[in-house]
């Protein structure tokens, strides 16, 4: 009988690369939302996106489907299913929401992402090489940014190492996971219930997903998914069909002219001349170098996977024609088309394409002689190594809540529900301050936060998303800039009762103008950062 010993080194590679790879991915989240002699600190993106879930499930958890931070109007546009995830576990473990976001669920999917990628290459193609390697790629997938010595993103994706930042979208590959598993098990109800849940973890999944059913025939599973989906997606998000633009080739443009992207002006400027001027030829001839450049560069050393179509001596499966068409859509949608307010949102379909050119990668790569599969993993995984060095591994995040107004928010959270007024985010304020990092979270960018620590609704928070959502914020942050200039004292009044004002939040030295006892506010909370008052 064989040994634990013994099966520990006849799986070493594959349990290698599970562990390395969720590590990996786990360090881009569980250092985030922890207490610091600064406070707590934000690595990433987790300052912003990371907020907006915590802020968002515990309105969910509040049993209100209310934007938390646009308060009086629904959630609408958006895609709620990791979100009910968190309150589900938060009400059967009654742990908090943040520690369920940042430091449980993070190694759990990343263990899950490798431990299926595995499960379903080893049943479709029957090599455990195969699905070794493949799931090396969906860990360790990197763009070719590294030899330019700039950021993973520098072509406009993310890769494998930020699975994680973006839970949706790590939970809508564990989805997808499953319902390919099911469908090589021939369990179609499985597949069925899976894929119809992912538009509501992920749209842009749902959508490619959707799609691939479809054409590569696997039509009784997509008939069934279409329904659920539908069932589930439309009456909460009746205007999503008008948030996408048709803008072709945004995303190669600002690649070559954004400096935190790939910044080669003079490029920029040689293709937009040649597109306004007409001039055909040289504009096909720049924009065909830019889309080579824009591929090649993210899906670096995982471009092996086209190996697989190119060697192929037999007809396609419809499984690798559903690989295949989400690899096509996912690119071809952003090279096409834009999102309405937030232009780069429609990139999040091409991380489906990099998933599963990943898989197909590892598939092509365990046929490969050993020098070239050591060569390649030496130029696949610089991504992952810098992203976690310069990012995600340094001891001074980026953003901060600092103990001042943990304490401020702590306070306000323990009292009953109501709706808060925060004074609007400064963009100045916060660029002036960028180079002093950690910043506070109101200098860092326009976020969630007093919603997401108070667990209570804000009159006007988070205008990245509010903007995503496709709602309509700038009015009412005119109508705030102006009550905090209004020079009428009854109108001043009338817009907190008018708005459901019943706390304000606010930093030293913003007020309104008008003072407390003339507004009809009493301050129930100060410390040296922070005064909260509640409306009589």
């Amino acid at each position: 009988m064989e040994t634990i010993g013994q099966k520990i080194k006849r799986n070493i590679l594959f349990l290698t690369i599970l562990l390395l790879g969720s590590l990996s991915l786990s360090l881009t989240m569980v250092k985030s939302g922890l207490n610091y002699s600064f406070g707590q600190g934000f690595w990433g993106p987790n300052g912003h996106d990371g907020i907006w879930h915590i802020a968002l499930s515990q309105g969910l958890a509040r049993g209100s489907f209310e934007n938390s931070v646009f308060s009086g109007e629904l959630l609408k546009n958006y895609h709620i299913g990791f979100d009910l995830l968190l309150v589900l576990i938060n009400k059967l473990t009654k742990i908090p929401i943040s520690l369920i976001y940042f430091q449980i669920l993070p190694p759990i999917f990343a263990l899950l992402i490798g431990l299926l990628t595995y499960k379903f290459v080893n049943i479709w193609i029957k090599n455990k090489l195969s699905a070794t390697l493949s799931m090396f790629f969906v860990y360790f997938g990197g763009s070719l940014s590294w030899i330019l010595g700039k950021g993973e993103s520098t072509f406009w994706s993310q890769q494998g190492i930020s699975t994680l930042i973006n839970p949706p979208f790590a939970l809508s590959l564990i989805f997808i996971l499953l319902g390919l598993i099911a469908i090589l098990k021939d369990k179609k109800i499985l597949a069925i219930v899976f894929f119809g849940l992912l538009i509501q973890i992920k749209v842009y999944a749902g959508l490619l997903v959707l799609g691939a059913l479809l054409v590569s025939g696997y039509f009784q599973i997509f008939i069934g998914a279409l329904l659920i989906s539908s069932l589930i997606f439309i009456p909460f998000n009746k205007e999503a069909t008008s948030s996408i633009s048709w803008q072709p080739f945004w995303f190669l443009e600002t690649m070559a002219s954004y400096s935190d992207r790939l910044g080669w002006d003079k490029f920029y400027s040689a293709m937009t001349t040649y597109k306004t001027g007409h001039i055909w030829i040289k504009g096909i001839l720049a924009y065909g170098l830019a889309f080579t450049i824009f591929i090649v560069g993210n899906f670096g050393t995982r471009i092996i996977f086209l190996f697989n179509l190119l060697k192929r001596k037999i007809k396609l499966t419809k499984m690798d024609l559903f690989f295949y068409s989400v690899i096509l859509a996912g690119i071809l949608i952003p090279t096409f088309f834009v999102q309405k307010g937030t232009p780069w949102n429609t990139i999040q379909f091409f991380y489906y394409s990099l998933f599963f050119s990943s898989i197909l990668s590892g598939i092509v790569l365990s046929k490969a002689k050993k020098y070239i599969v050591l060569v390649i993993i030496l130029l696949t995984i610089p991504t992952t190594l810098l992203t976690l060095k310069d990012v995600y591994i340094p001891n001074r995040p980026p953003a901060k809540v600092s103990p001042e107004e943990l304490s401020a928010l702590s306070y306000l959270r323990e009292k009953p529900t109501g709706v808060v007024l925060t004074y609007p985010f400064d963009s100045q304020k916060a660029k002036d301050a960028i180079n002093n990092p950690p910043r506070p979270l109101y200098l860092y960018d326009s976020t969630s936060y007093v919603s997401a620590y108070t667990n209570k609704p804000v009159s006007l928070e988070d205008e990245v998303n509010l903007d995503i959502l496709g709602y309509n914020w700038k009015e009412r942050l005119l109508e705030i800039q102006g009550w905090y200039k209004e020079t009428d004292l009854v109108k001043a009044k009338n817009f907190l009762k008018v708005n459901n004002i019943k706390y304000v939040y606010w930093l030293k030295g913003q007020r309104a103008f008008y003072g407390e006892g003339q507004l009809g506010i009493t301050k129930i909370f100060e410390n040296s950062s922070v005064d909260i008052f509640q409306v009589e």
